[in-house]
This record gives structure tokens, C-alpha cells and sequence, in this order.
């Protein structure tokens, strides 16, 4: 008996020390899974697993449909939980971001200063040229790279077509917030202080890292990038992890911190492009006038979005180690600009009834 008992300890010794020795198949950042690269493949996992209320799920998706909708995605720990494509579209269907695509400017914006090719704390002609407004010269040299980062160069915010007629003096830098196109000149300031175009640049350094698919269309007005909802969902990964894909750090963590942190006072709610929930107060494009509360009340205060014309959206949820992508067209086509025309809050009504 005492042999049989030994045996049978040995043995699971044994066991156990093999599956120790195996390799584990997640990936390595606190069980977060990202997809390979160069496939189409995707780990999913269920409502149903997640604990969620799998029966509210059909009146979130009729709103998403009746809300003009055309892909909407939801990730746990990097996992597909819910992907759904409405009026034609589907996996592969490229859309525009909008003003999402902010978000990917100042990711570039960071890497370039980790790369050491700029400092966003310098004056912006340092990397456009004395000249590059038609505000006076002291006027123009305080404008930061850190201030086209944050919407707070002091620009006439009125004259969204960025040529230089068109950049003139409001305030000075640093003491106005206003949601103004001269972000563009970010892609200006990277071309230049890395000596490639912007988006050999961008290719490069991100989206070829984590697999995105897309393009940048350099309008006369307006700079918007294009991409199926699933790299957008990719995007929406790396910046969950705070700039890290897989086992490389793409954005400097101390820099992507910095974007998803208040950047200024005069608007609480706003980063380096990026905009954040949970605050006391924020602003929208067009208007000087601060809203008292949290810019989406019904989303998780930890949420740090991406927002685009026409309700184009990236939500980051850390504190649920989830993403969820929007796009489409406007929800309402009578007020498609932002937050305070309800959607956003009436969408997360809708998501709040299925994952709590």
C-alpha cells in the first residue's frame, strides 16, 4: 500500500511539473491576448462566460442599428465578446475615424520624442519655421508642440482650413482651450523632425507593428485616417496597454500616461487628443462655454476615448480591461458633432444592461 501511495505521488509530481515546464499559450501582459500580426485570426470569448446578461444584448443591437450604426466591437483582455456589422458592412469594410484618428497623431507624436527626434515642450517653429502663423513672432514662439497636443495655441478656432492666412492670434498660448484643426501641423512637425513623410512614418512605427490595416487621407480641410473596425480594435488594444503590444513597448508608458491624463486646466476632460470621462467639467469643439460633470455620466469613469465626427469611437475602459469600437454614421444627423447629443450616454445605457 505504501509502494501504490508513493507511486501515485511520484506521478503527479511528474504531471505537475511538465504542465509548470509548458509554455503558456496567453500572452505575456496580465493575461491580455493580442492577435498575431499577420493573420486573420482573433480569440473570442462569450457574454454568456463573462457572466454577462446575455438577454439585453438583442435591444443593444437594434439600437446600434437604428442609431445608424455600422460596426461595433467589444473586447474583454484583448478577446472579441461581441462584433457586429450592420448595412453592408463587414470585417473588412474600411471606415473614416474622424477626429478619432487624433489619437494616432499624438501616439506618433510620442514615439518620435522617444526616438529623441523632438520634444513636444519646444516651440513648434523649431520644427515648422519661424513664421508658420501670421501671429506676431512673440506670439507665434510660444506656441509648444505640447500646445498643438492639447488645443491650446490660441489660434482663431473659427478658421478650421489650416493654411497659414488662416492662423491668427486669439490668445496666447496656454491660456484658451479650442478645438481647432492646427492639430494637423503635428503631422508637419513629425515629417520634419524625422525626415520622412508623416505616414512612412506612422507605418512604420505603428500601425505595421500591431497589424493594423488603413490609410491617411490628407484632405484640403481635413486629415482623416481609414480603416476596418478591427484595426481600429487594435489601436483601441495597444492603448488599453498603455502602449505596449505583446512584449514591445510601441509608446513610451510614461508619455501615454501624460496623454490620458487632464493636460491643462481650462478643460479637464481633454489630454494630448485623447478625451477623458470622470472629470468635473469639459468642453466641446465649437464653443467656449464649460459643462459642469462628466462628459459621457453613464460610462465608467476611468474611460478614456477617442472621438470622431459623426459618433467614430475608440472607449477604454481599464478598470474592465475592455475596448469597444463604434463605427457609422451620425446617430442623429440633425447634431453629429459630440458627446452632448446624448448618444454616447444612451449607447452606454444600452451596454451598462448587458455587462453589469
Amino acid at each position: 500500500m505504501k509502494s501504490l501511495h508513493l507511486l501515485f505521488l511520484l506521478a503527479t509530481l511528474s504531471v505537475s511539473c511538465k504542465k509548470s515546464s509548458e509554455p503558456t499559450p496567453t500572452n505575456p501582459d496580465n493575461g491580455i491576448y493580442f492577435p498575431a500580426n499577420s493573420s486573420t485570426t482573433w480569440e473570442t470569448t462569450t457574454p454568456s462566460q463573462l457572466g454577462w446578461n446575455s438577454a439585453a444584448i438583442a435591444d443593444l443591437k437594434s439600437f446600434l442599428a437604428q442609431k445608424n450604426s455600422k460596426s461595433f466591437m467589444i473586447l474583454v483582455n484583448g478577446r472579441i465578446v461581441m462584433e457586429e456589422y450592420f448595412n453592408g458592412h463587414n470585417a473588412t469594410t474600411e471606415w473614416e475615424w474622424n477626429s478619432a484618428g487624433k489619437t494616432l497623431v499624438s501616439a506618433t507624436t510620442g514615439i518620435a520624442q522617444q526616438e529623441n527626434l523632438l520634444n513636444i515642450n519646444n516651440k513648434a517653429s523649431d520644427y515648422l519655421g519661424s513664421g508658420w502663423t501670421i501671429m506676431p513672432s512673440d506670439k507665434e514662439n510660444l506656441i509648444t508642440v505640447r500646445n498643438l497636443l492639447t488645443m491650446t495655441t490660441g489660434n482663431d478656432d473659427t478658421k478650421q482650413f489650416v493654411i497659414k492666412p488662416n492662423l491668427t492670434y486669439v490668445a496666447d498660448a496656454g491660456t484658451r482651450w479650442a478645438y481647432s484643426n492646427v492639430f494637423q501641423k503635428l503631422t508637419d512637425v513629425v515629417a520634419k523632425a524625422s525626415n520622412k513623410d508623416f505616414e512612412i512614418y506612422f507605418n512604420e512605427k505603428l500601425k505595421n507593428k500591431i497589424g493594423m490595416d488603413g490609410f491617411w487621407n490628407f484632405g484640403t480641410i481635413f486629415t482623416i485616417y481609414h480603416s476596418s473596425a478591427r484595426s481600429m480594435a487594435r489601436f483601441g488594444l495597444l492603448a488599453l496597454n498603455k502602449g505596449k503590444w505583446k512584449d514591445e513597448q510601441i509608446i513610451n508608458e510614461n508619455y501615454f500616461n501624460q496623454s490620458i491624463s487632464t493636460s491643462q486646466s481650462i478643460n479637464p476632460s481633454y489630454g494630448y487628443l485623447w478625451w477623458l470621462n470622470g472629470k468635473a467639467k469639459f468642453m466641446i469643439p465649437g464653443e467656449q462655454t464649460v459643462f459642469n460633470g462628466s462628459l459621457v455620466p453613464n460610462a465608467p469613469a476611468d474611460m478614456y476615448a477617442a472621438m470622431g465626427a459623426n459618433d467614430q469611437r475608440i472607449y477604454v475602459i481599464p478598470g474592465k480591461k475592455m475596448v469597444i469600437i463604434r463605427m457609422g454614421n451620425a446617430s442623429n444627423p440633425s447634431n453629429p458633432n459630440f458627446a452632448v447629443s446624448g448618444f454616447d450616454n444612451e449607447l452606454w445605457a444600452k451596454i451598462n444592461a448587458v455587462i453589469n
